[in-house]
């Protein structure tokens, strides 16, 4: 749909695909360039020929409409597709029914459309210009020097040898520093352009339609569009402050540990090898960039060039049969192995790039050496601070609150009303908690699960799967999650205080509950969906609460009236056992009992059932009792006692005290809650909160 994100991590595989998505990029950039200048020059004609101004205007609006915005990744947020429809402002430019404009001439409106455009032209594109320039260059210095150094001979003395190792590693990590940066100057243009370039297009078009002729009637239609994107924008450029700085970050542990954070293919290897080819009585070395899939025990071979920019022969592949190393005084090249096909014949022998390289490839290839070688709980806080959960916590203050929250022996002592600690360093600590788990709170397994959800075009669609989703999660996860969300909501509700809003909530909390279990751009782009999932979590979480699975099989409850292990008709069975007595009640379902019996016997337990006037009694062995006395409860319409009080937090459960007599006590579909009535009233009751009489 959109322009393909950029992993650093392909900057050092450098590899076809890459290069086609870079190139990608380059176009987009052209052809946005191409664009501010063409506006630029309209716009300056819509300044000044006063007299042509409906003509000028059209042209100005048919080129905005013919541009479309590209968004990196595969989905578009609400605030991107709403930034997406400013293209299509043109009926509100250029009305059907033309006006002659008395006021022609529009002030300061060089500063705002002209001098910015050119200044995100020539400085942001131009420097992606320079920095393309500069990687071109790099690619072609990097390309001879490996092909040189790799031509060297092995019997060269091993100082001489040395020493262009380490004139290669450096060329190499200088090419691969250049790619990194040219990659993250590239994306970062993309997405200034989000909020650089259309700022002072709509500061420009605002303009316009106040001095437009029946302009207050055309600003007045704009207004609402205007105040909706306006709000996108500044999300936007938020999101782009964040993902940013994230990807800058990523870039930095790139230079630092490159091999720490190599792509995670879908092929078992992949990267570029030297092929020796035999015509004749002269072999050749030919560059190919190879992937191998180790299931299929597929290689596939590409004949391609970075320096010409575009694959030179047809793809190549043969299903591997064994992989051996090449010792060093068996041919003249280094870090060579052998390759044997099933549906060759021949022998292939390949060039790492490296010794490592070398290695890495032989371990995917399962190879071997040459013969004759040896080798929570939330708290009350103070709802109305400004900067709730924003506000950072001072670190030390942070780790002391969680070394005492989290130790058994201190975690009772812990008084979180007490004036040492700060409402920043309780919040802190909560993030802190929920970032440090060792998976995210909404877990690895549906985290692309939920992203997917927040990209879906409806929003009821949205809301009823990430619904469906939470309650997939693990029971702990989804009840400390639900607990999570009720607290935001309060939080929420008190934005005109704390100044926190859904949507900032959702920004401090989405990356921390849907984590990526890897760190990538693409990861990092999808940082504004995670953030969308918690806003909905946090604006439904009623219905997140309410919302239940349906159960296969109601729960019965079994009423024990006498239970003799030792009586002479359970020892008569052969085996110890007890019996239980079961009183059919008028609402009791034999079907379900029946139902009941029938698992039983598929798990293995030893059962005789005895069928009578009133009800039936069951005989079941002992060893089994156990782990059925739970399974086996059936709500049929008792009284029950409450054992504490309890106050309704919704309008389907019951308020009551201690003591309390409920009538007509049964199931209800909702887990851990029993339905029962009171005064004539019949609502939810917790099942911890009641005995039974």
């Amino acid at each position: 749909m959109g322009l393909p994100a950029l992993e650093f991590s392909d900057c050092y595989l450098d590899s076809p695909q890459f290069r086609e998505r870079l190139k990608s990029h380059e176009l987009e950039l052209d052809k946005t360039n191409k664009f501010i200048k063409e506006l630029i020059k309209d716009g300056k004609a819509l300044i000044q020929a006063l007299k042509s101004l409906s003509t000028a205007k059209r042209k100005f609006a048919d080129s905005l409409n013919e541009f479309k915005f590209q968004c990196i990744g595969d989905a578009e947020t609400d605030d991107e597709i709403c930034i997406g429809e400013l293209p299509d402002m043109k009926s509100n430019i250029c009305p059907e029914e033309s006006q002659e404009g008395k006021q022609c001439f529009i002030e300061n409106a060089n500063d705002v459309l002209i001098m910015p455009l050119e200044r995100f032209r020539k400085e942001q594109i131009s420097a992606a210009k320079e920095a393309r320039k500069k990687y071109d260059k790099e690619t072609e210095k990097y390309c001879a020097v490996l092909e040189k150094h790799l031509s060297l001979s092995a019997r060269k003395k091993e100082s001489h040898l040395h020493e262009a190792d380490n004139q290669v590693d450096n060329v190499r990590q200088h090419f691969y520093e250049v790619s990194l940066e040219y990659v993250f100057k590239v994306q970062e243009v993309q997405e200034r352009k989000m909020f650089d370039f259309v700022e002072p297009l709509l500061a420009f078009l605002q303009g316009l339609f106040t001095y437009y002729h029946h302009g207050y009637e055309l600003a007045k239609d704009f207004n609402h569009f205007k105040t909706d994107l306006t709000i996108s924008i500044q999300n936007t450029r938020n999101r782009f402050e964040s993902t940013r700085s994230e990807v800058e970050i990523l870039m930095r542990k790139m230079k630092e540990n490159p091999h720490e954070h190599k792509s995670v293919s879908q092929h078992t290897m992949e990267g570029y090898l030297f092929v020796q080819e035999k015509r004749s009585f002269v072999s050749t070395w030919v560059k190919y960039y190879c992937t191998y899939h180790r299931e299929p025990k597929r290689v596939t071979m590409v004949l391609f060039d970075p320096k010409s920019g575009g694959k030179t022969g047809e793809e190549e592949s043969f299903t591997l049969k064994s992989c051996t190393r090449r010792k060093t005084d068996s041919i003249e090249k280094r870090f060579c192995f052998d390759v044997e096909a099933v549906d060759r014949s021949v022998i292939i022998t390949m060039q790492a790039l490296s010794e490592e390289d070398r290695r890495l490839w032989m371990e995917a290839m399962d190879g071997r050496e040459p013969v004759g070688y040896h080798g929570y709980q939330f708290a009350l806080v103070c709802i109305d601070d400004q900067g709730l959960y924003r506000i950072v916590g001072v670190s030390s203050r942070v780790q002391k609150l969680l070394g005492f929250a989290m130790d058994p022996k201190t975690c009772a002592d812990v008084e979180l009303e007490n004036s040492e600690w700060e409402i920043k360093t309780i919040t802190s600590a909560i993030k802190h908690y929920l970032r440090v788990l060792p998976g995210p709170l909404m877990t690895y397994q549906y985290q692309r699960s939920f992203i997917k959800a927040a990209k879906l075009d409806n929003q009821e669609a949205r809301v009823t799967e990430i619904h469906a989703l939470v309650h997939r999660l693990p029971e702990k996860n989804r009840q400390m999650l639900e607990l999570l969300m009720k607290h935001l909501a309060t939080v929420a509700n008190h934005h005109h205080q704390n100044l926190m809003t859904i949507a900032n909530l959702g920004v401090v909390f989405g990356p921390t509950l849907l984590r990526p279990q890897e760190e990538t751009v693409a990861a990092i782009m999808d940082i504004k969906f995670q953030n969308i999932v918690v806003e909905i979590l946090i604006e439904h979480h009623e219905k997140v609460r309410h919302m239940h699975k349906q159960q296969s099989l109601e729960r019965l409850i079994v009423t024990a009236l006498s239970q003799d292990c030792s009586s002479p008709s359970a020892s008569s069975f052969g085996f110890k056992a007890c019996s239980v007595t079961v009183l059919m009640h008028p609402n009791f379902d034999r079907s379900h009992f029946l139902t009941a019996m029938f698992a039983l016997r598929r798990n293995s337990v030893r059962f005789y059932l005895a069928v009578g006037s009133r009800g039936c009694t069951l005989l079941l062995s002992v060893t089994h009792l156990p782990q059925w006395e739970l399974a086996l409860q059936y709500m049929a319409g008792r009284k029950a006692r409450a054992l504490y009080a309890c106050k309704a937090e919704h309008n389907s459960e019951l308020s009551f005290i201690a003591g309390t007599i409920f009538e007509n006590v049964h199931s209800s579909r909702e887990p851990g809650w029993l339905e029962g009535t009171l005064d004539g009233r019949t609502g939810l009751i917790p099942e911890n909160y009641l005995e039974f009489l």
